[in-house]
């Protein structure tokens, strides 16, 4: 998958943990602000949907949707079993 592939599945994952955000607001560089509960949903669930297999402690330092892409595309062959 592509970067731009995956935003678009982290962008789904976003908008379904977060509901009252503006769309257009979620963007590759963005900060939303979301609680540290709301990231990991949107860390898990982005997983979950990539069906990948990734230590929690590859996202350290995560601070944007563009660092979360970049670890899901990064471990892309992490398949779960």
């Amino acid at each position: 998958m592509t970067g731009e592939e995956i935003f678009t599945v982290v962008r789904g994952i976003v908008l379904e943990v977060l509901p009252d955000l503006d769309p257009d607001s979620v963007k590759m560089l963005a900060q939303l602000g979301a609680n540290s509960i709301d990231r990991l949903d949107v860390t898990l669930g982005a997983m979950e949907a990539l069906r990948l297999r990734i230590p929690m402690t590859a996202f350290a330092g995560v601070s944007n949707l563009e660092g979360l892409v970049n670890v899901l595309l990064l471990h892309q062959g992490a398949l779960a079993s």
